[in-house]
């Protein structure tokens, strides 16, 4: 498969406890598995002790934490063994500045300033510093600088160590600062004061101007050697919303690497769909993700639902206009030093920075790519127009001036407005609105309550005429809980009322004034239940500073914050949680494998993240970076092949047995068409499958529904002509009308290959 588009790809988190030797000992289990390519994380020199690997800090090197250059050696020669090709996660919007002091281009930066040869890879405003970069490191005591010390031809700050330029030594620590090409400031003002732009609100991450030829080259100069060495087949490209000019940039690492396959980490709205022009396959996938498991989703649900979530909030929710609200909140709080650079490039429009911020929380998608996307920033005008009366007269102004694509204005609203919604939806409203956290995903819509059959199928045929190479998934690093977690709580909303019961019941015994949020932590304790006592409490913490409601990362209510963890101590000393999850476990199953099977066979790349061939309950990362045991899995794989047929049980086998049948297939063969499958009978909407030519996929949606029922009883699908398999049991079966309940006699799911 290697120098081809991937049939299917495995995620492979590459860290220090998991790192390229470790990988390449698990490659003949991804080729037994059925997978084409594996996919690592960004595998590059990155901060010490980094497990995601996000934040590089040399761009020419291999992370000695992850393996080094033996390991990935290692990992090269496995994979080419066993025929399997390579994907890699890179990441050129940003690189890590943080402590300890190791990146050589920040470095170099610091000492030299604006004079340094590699000043123009980072993205900084010299003017608007004083010619110096502003570091937010200091406390907010107004004696913070009294900490400074010079050791060793450094100034140093507690843990934090930076370079001395030439001849600036001499006198006090203060002195010396006042010397330097940087200036330390107060931690707090990185909101509203830096000059310097980040990956969102991190400071530790600079943005690098890869736009630039003289930056793009060493970038991706060991990446691109990888590539003209067969060792890696495609690439994904984390975060191209950042960049200057996403598809300029595209164009040149297309023909940097010609014949890779190309993926974007790019988030779609409903709607949207990727610029025509560009070079690559498609997206990773977020879009996918969330049509499989809406398919899963009971609409009949919702109205209940929204009356325990109004109930529990004291007013019903307006999803868009919380949207609108946590968006404004983030351009005038964590990211105003963006908005405020923005601000200083129309120095003649009085009130810019109000209407910029507007703007920006009006924006419908995460960004324009001019003159592609010009119908959202019209669509941003009118809607900021209509909420923002008393400015539309800038509005008017900053509208022609954003038209104009090739200015720096027009550049940096499109780098910023991605940065907003992602703060503002992904990370903050996604906590607030806990009517049903299923919904509550990277790429989703909350407000959209599940996707009918007909719905699913439409974006299936959609995805296989313009995206039939594109990634699909269901669960990543980025996702905010996994794929069974999320199928598990999709069974409540098949029986809201009986939930809506038990929260009551539950904030009775636990009560807490944040009565949405403690809403989501039930949710999210249910869906990973069992899951250990210290997970859940770190849980519990990200998800209310997240929020931003009761406590914040910034101002943590500590009192709060204990009564909080109260709640979660409820759930594991006090509460019947076992006994509820009993009343879910199968049905999610169901769901699971449904979900699983759809998203394999479907139109597209399907990723399998890594541990996720069988059950995996976890939550947003750190939880989903948790060890993965290969061993385990493999003995299962064995079992599997050597003819056992498991039960749909606690161990996941029945899972892993749907990955590894549904891999294989991909692997054997071209999945060119797509058809809809529908079944004749009462429960005729229970059953969600498709025909790829000669490959039918079959899954049971709505499980608690049809259990109520007589189940398929008098249910039929129409098989098309031929002798067929279901490569699941070895069940034979041929063409016409078949009962669903034997196709689904030993599993919730079948796939079929015609002879």
């Amino acid at each position: 498969m290697r120098g081809s588009t991937p049939r299917s790809t495995y995620r492979l988190q590459i860290q220090s406890a998991f790192d390229l030797r470790d990988a390449a000992d698990v490659v003949d289990y991804l080729r037994a598995l059925g997978v084409s390519h594996a996919y690592a994380s960004p595998l590059l020199a990155a901060t010490p002790g980094s497990t995601h690997g996000y934040d590089t800090v040399d761009f020419s090197l291999i992370d000695e934490d992850r393996g080094g250059a033996e390991g990935f050696a290692a990992f090269d020669a496995a994979l080419r063994e066993h025929g399997l090709g390579l994907v890699v996660d890179i990441v050129p919007n940003h690189m890590g500045v943080g402590v300890p002091p190791v990146n050589p281009w920040w470095w170099d930066v610091l000492r030299h300033g604006r004079g340094s040869r590699h000043a123009a890879a980072i993205d900084v405003d010299w003017d608007f510093g004083n010619q110096r970069l502003r570091i937010p490191v200091l406390s907010d005591s107004p004696d913070a600088l009294d900490a400074l010390r010079v050791e060793d031809g450094e100034l140093r700050y507690f843990d934090h160590r930076f370079p001395l330029a030439d001849g600036s030594e001499g006198g006090t620590p203060q002195d010396v600062h006042e010397r330097q090409h940087y200036e330390l400031i107060d931690w707090r003002r990185a909101d509203t004061d830096l000059n310097y732009r980040r990956f969102f609100a991190i400071n530790d991450l600079a943005a690098v101007r890869v736009e630039l030829s003289e930056v793009f080259g060493p970038v991706h100069a060991l990446v691109l050697d990888w590539v003209g060495d067969g060792a890696v087949d495609g690439l994904r490209i984390d975060h191209p919303d950042g960049l200057a000019d996403p598809g300029g940039y595209l164009d040149r690492l297309a023909a940097a690497a010609p014949g890779s396959w190309l993926v974007v980490e790019k988030i779609l709205e409903p709607k949207e769909q990727l610029p025509l022009s560009w070079p690559v396959a498609g997206t990773t996938g977020y879009d996918a993700l969330n049509e499989v498991g809406g398919v899963f989703i009971d609409p009949a649900g919702e109205p209940a639902l929204t009356a325990l979530d109004t109930e529990l909030a004291g007013a019903p929710v307006v999803y868009p206009a919380m949207i609108r609200s946590c968006k404004r909140a983030i351009a005038d709080g964590i990211l105003q030093s963006e908005v405020r650079r923005l601000a200083r490039l129309v120095p003649d429009l009085p009130g810019a920075e109000d209407a910029l911020a507007e703007l920006l929380a009006c924006f419908p998608v995460y960004r324009s790519y001019l003159p592609v996307g010009a119908e959202h920033l019209q669509q941003a005008v009118d809607f900021a127009a209509d909420s923002r009366p008393d400015l539309a007269e800038q509005l008017a102004v900053l509208h022609t001036r954003l038209l104009e694509a090739d200015s720096e204005l027009a550049e940096r609203f499109q780098q910023t407005s991605g940065m907003v919604m992602a703060k503002g939806v992904e990370d903050t409203a996604y906590y607030r609105w806990s009517r049903f956290v299923a919904l509550n995903e990277v790429g989703g819509d909350p407000a959209r309550f599940g996707w009918t059959p007909a719905e699913f199928h439409a974006s299936c045929a959609r995805r296989q005429q313009h995206s039939p190479d594109g990634m699909t998934a269901l669960s990543t690093h980025d996702t905010k809980r996994s794929e069974d977690v999320r199928a598990r709580l999709a069974v409540l909303a098949e029986m809201p009322s009986d939930w809506a019961t038990v929260v009551r019941r539950w904030n009775e015994l636990a009560p807490l004034s944040d009565r949405p949020l403690a809403h989501l932590l039930w949710q999210n304790i249910v869906g990973a239940w069992p899951l250990d006592r210290d997970r859940a409490h770190a849980y519990a913490h990200k998800a209310a500073r997240e929020a931003g409601v009761s406590t914040t990362w910034s101002d943590p209510d500590e009192e709060f914050e204990q009564r909080m963890h109260a709640l979660v101590d409820t759930a594991f000393d006090r509460l019947d949680m076992d006994v509820f999850v009993d009343r879910v476990r199968a049905t999610g199953w169901s769901n699971s494998l449904g979900m699983k099977l759809l998203q394999l066979m479907m139109p597209g790349v399907p990723d399998v993240y890594q541990g996720t061939e069988v059950w995996d309950h976890s939550l947003v990362d750190p939880d989903n970076r948790r060890h993965v045991g290969f061993d385990e899995r493999r003995a299962l794989l064995t079992r599997l092949d050597g003819g056992w047929l498991p039960p749909v049980d606690g161990t996941g086998a029945a899972k892993l047995l749907v990955v590894s049948r549904a891999l294989r297939v991909r692997a054997a063969r071209t999945l060119s068409k797509y058809r809809p499958v529908l079944a004749e009978g009462p429960a005729a909407p229970h059953l969600i499958g498709f025909d790829r030519g000669g490959v039918l996929a079959l899954a049971t949606r709505l499980p608690l529904g049809l259990a109520a029922g007589q189940g398929w009883r008098y249910t039929t699908v129409e098989l098309p002509p031929g002798a067929w398999t279901d490569v699941l049991t070895r069940s034979q079966y041929d063409g016409g009308n078949q009962r669903v309940t034997e196709l689904f006699g030993r599993y919730p799911v079948a796939l079929l290959v015609r002879e």
